[in-house]
């Protein structure tokens, strides 16, 4: 099973177990399951609020599904993902950017960390 390590500023590091294969529970689910306060607001991928920084501490190979495309067009839209980065996706059907949205990304088996702001 994997690990997610949910880290942010203002609350204690909280490492919770993910199940591994399931591929249809989102970072956001998992974290409100577990008590994580990472902010969200549409939970649908438009709204930007659920943005996180999500980094690969397993290297078992490609970080999360890919990206949607709701996921695309706001992490665009916040400059924290080119057009570059998003054509070598295509390509690759791995995302190149370690910015996702907690609603959308997808848990798949790998260790990983989590940072959130939070208010």
């Amino acid at each position: 099973m994997p690990l997610v390590t949910f880290s942010s500023p203002l609350h204690k590091d909280k490492t919770v177990y993910a199940i591994a294969g399931s591929h249809t529970k989102t970072l956001l689910e998992l974290a409100k399951e577990n008590h994580i306060p990472i902010d969200f607001s549409c939970q649908e991928g438009d709204c930007s609020t659920c943005l996180i920084k999500v980094t690969n501490l397993s290297r078992k190979g490609p970080m999360g599904g890919p990206l949607t495309d709701r996921e695309i067009t706001v992490l665009k839209d916040l400059k924290k993902i080119t057009q570059d980065e998003i054509d070598a996706m295509k390509v690759d059907d791995l995302p190149h950017t370690s910015w996702r949205l907690a609603c959308q990304m997808i848990v798949r088996d790998e260790d990983i960390l989590v940072e959130y702001p939070s208010k």
